[in-house]
């Protein structure tokens, strides 16, 4: 049954409840919220099936799923984990547009009208540098969620360090973006420098919002579950 054709009652409660209560990445989420969703209707099918009256049975499935309050904790650290992922995929896979960019402008044919001030290019490094080590940080907390999950304990401190991460690398493509708006103004090649400020800019609004949400979802409060479903 659709969500447009489900009634309210016991299980749509339920799950309009823990929905509100958990937060993280959209689809993950809505897979979660799903599958519980299908387990209460299973349950709430066999009960039925033994004769028992719908709304009786609904109100059983929903009592012998526990409260909301209960089932939240472990779902919310899959979720959070899988915010973290989120994250650091964002990261992995922006933070070496910022390293592109400085290395276009850094490696364009610089003339004497070239007046980006030697202070932005040393910016430029340090920033490549913080690309780079959250980059690094990224893929790392990726295996440790993904396949090394499989044989090793997932860090309890992890969603948080991607976040901080995730927020350190945003804050050096914001200021990516500022240097090269400004050197884009001074510079007589600007397409260029316009086009990596631009790169910069996109990077800096994707990595920023999810490591905002990764932050939230860190200080949730969690606990440890006996199997995680989402290491995708």
């Amino acid at each position: 049954m659709n969500a447009a054709g489900r009634q309210a009652g016991p299980v749509e409660d339920y799950v309009a409840a823990l929905t509100a209560a958990l937060h993280g990445p959209a689809r993950p989420k809505a897979r979660m919220i799903e599958e519980i969703r299908d387990g209460l209707e299973d349950t709430v099918a066999a009960y039925a099936g033994e004769g028992m009256p719908r709304e009786r049975a609904a109100r059983h499935a929903v009592r012998e799923f526990g409260t909301p309050n209960e089932l939240v904790p472990s779902c919310q650290r899959e979720l959070t984990l899988a915010q973290a992922r989120h994250t650091a995929r964002a990261v992995t896979l922006t933070a070496p547009f910022l390293i592109t960019c400085w290395y276009m402008v850094s490696s364009a044919d610089h003339g004497q009208d070239w007046l980006v001030p030697r202070m932005a290019q040393l910016l430029a490094v340090h920033l490549a540098g913080i690309a780079a080590a959250a980059a690094l940080l990224a893929a790392a907390a990726l295996a440790a969620t993904g396949t090394l999950a499989r044989w090793l304990p997932t860090p309890h401190r992890l969603p948080h360090t991607v976040a901080w991460a995730g927020t350190t690398a945003s804050v050096a493509m914001g200021i990516a973006t500022l240097t090269l708006a400004i050197a884009s103004l001074l510079a007589t090649n600007w397409p260029l420098i316009a086009l990596a400020g631009s790169l910069a800019a996109a990077s800096h609004a994707v990595v920023a919002a999810s490591a905002r949400a990764c932050r939230r979802c860190a200080r949730l409060p969690l606990h440890e579950p006996a199997v995680s479903r989402l290491h995708g």
